[in-house]
This record gives C-alpha cells, structure tokens and sequence, in this order.
C-alpha cells in the first residue's frame, strides 16, 4: 500500500527554546527531555499538579530546544501555563508556524519521524508541508482501528488520568525520569497495578453515539463514550464490567483489544 498523507489542522505548534529549554520541560512533562536529541519525536503530557491529563504533547528535538505539538485549540493555554511555571528560567516559549502531517503506513525512507506510540501509526512530519493524498477523517479512522485515543478529543481538561488514557502503554509517561507534575498519583497508579479504567475503542451497531452516552453491562454501567468516527469509538470503560454484552442506547457493543493493550 501507498503512503498517505494527511494534514492535521486540529494540531499546531509551540515552540520552547533557549538554554534552559530542556532542563525546564524536563521537570514540568511526563516525559523526559534532557536526552530528547535533535530530530527525535516523544509523546508525553503536561498534567494538573493532582496528576490529571491537561494537554497531551509530542516532543520534537530542535538544535535550541523543544517544538511542542499540542492541540489548536489548546495552544494558548498552553502558552499561559508554560509561562507561569516559567519564572527565571533562560527560555522562550511562542508559537510556530508550521502544519502538523502524519504518513502512514511508513517504511525507513518516509519522511517525518516515526510516531513514538505505535510504529503502525507511521510518521508525524513538520518540515515543510507535503501534498496531501488523504484527509484528517481518513487518518482518525487509521488510528480508530488500532485502538488508539486521541487524549484531545477523549480525555477532557482536568477530568483524566493519564493511565486512564493509556499513556503508559504508548510510551507516554517515562517513570525513571524523576520528577515531573503530577508525578505522586501517576507513580502511585502505576505501583499499585490495579487500574479500573482504561480507555478502549467500542464497535457500536448503528450510528455513532454522542460523546459521553452511558455504555451499560445489563443493568450496570461499564462506562461512557467519547469521539469517534463510523461505528467505532472509543469509550471510557470499567475493565471489571467488560465481561457479557454491552450496549450503547440499547445497541449492541464489542470492546475491541489491540495487540499493545494486555487483557490482565
């Protein structure tokens, strides 16, 4: 199969550079940045300081720091909260020009840089823009159908854990790091292994349902929906719930198991 390539107008870019760039993202991110090399790309978070998902980021290397792709319309925000923890720092943090593409599938020779999640998820590209042969829809089905959140669409400001959002399965969150916001609950999560929800993409009979409809186990309720596209979604679920049909406004529902998400 032929590369696609799509464009992505619901990312853009901010851009962290100056001496201290890395040594100040370093103790702010889940992920670490002092070893971020030039032309390397990481997926990591910025996290409330209760340990819930604010922005999900990938890190690219630069020469003079970090270019940060965030969602558009999180950007500013971004901006804000980057520059209050700031202080004295020797840093510039501004936004950059420039489109966010992803090509997939991807072999050595495609542009851009692999895609730190999942290597199916082939590469994100910054440099100058390529002709696209696809539209965003046609990347988020791609990444539907690997099971894969998109913790903009999914995850809400200040509502989710990142582990909830399986950061720690997508090469999200570096625990050997030290610290980083957040760092307390997130390590504690992790430690304890018993995590009740994760979110799971959900083929559902029919129409997709609206964001935050109820997915039910009998009677019960094993979670809720998020965004999605055609008849798949993906869905907050209880992971002890999953067991027996589940439906979504009466429907019938089947969680989907990626190959990257153990069962146990």
């Amino acid at each position: 199969m032929s590369t696609r390539i799509a464009s992505l107008p619901d990312r853009a870019l901010v851009r962290v550079s100056g001496p201290e760039a890395r040594t100040f993202l370093n103790v702010l991110l889940t992920q670490a940045v002092l070893t971020l090399q030039p032309g390397e790309l990481r997926f990591g978070a910025l996290l409330s300081p209760p340990g819930r998902l604010l922005f999900d980021l990938f890190l690219f290397g630069e020469d003079d720091g970090v270019l940060l792709d965030v969602a558009v319309d999180r950007r500013d925000a971004l901006i804000q909260r980057l520059t209050l923890y700031r202080l004295r720092a020797d840093v510039t943090i501004q936004p950059a020009e420039g489109t966010v593409q992803v090509l997939w599938p991807a072999a050595s020779d495609t542009p851009g840089t692999p895609d730190p999640r999942l290597p199916a998820l082939g590469h994100r590209h910054y440099g100058a823009p390529l002709p696209p042969t696809a539209e965003a829809a046609d990347w988020h089905d791609h990444r539907l159908s690997h099971g894969i959140p998109d913790p903009a669409r999914d995850g809400g400001t200040d509502t989710t854990y990142p582990i909830e959002a399986d950061f720690d399965l997508l090469n999200g969150i570096d625990f050997s790091k030290g610290c980083f916001i957040g760092q307390e609950t997130t390590s504690r999560m992790k430690r304890r292994g018993a995590i009740r929800n994760r979110m799971l993409a959900l083929e559902v009979e029919g129409d997709l349902p609206p964001f935050g409809t109820e997915v039910l186990n009998g009677d019960r309720r094993a979670g809720q929906t998020l965004s999605g596209l055609g008849n798949r979604v993906i869905a907050l679920l209880r992971l002890d719930r999953l067991d027996g049909p589940l439906t979504v406004e009466g429907r019938s529902a089947r969680p989907v198991w990626p190959d990257w998400l153990p069962r146990d």
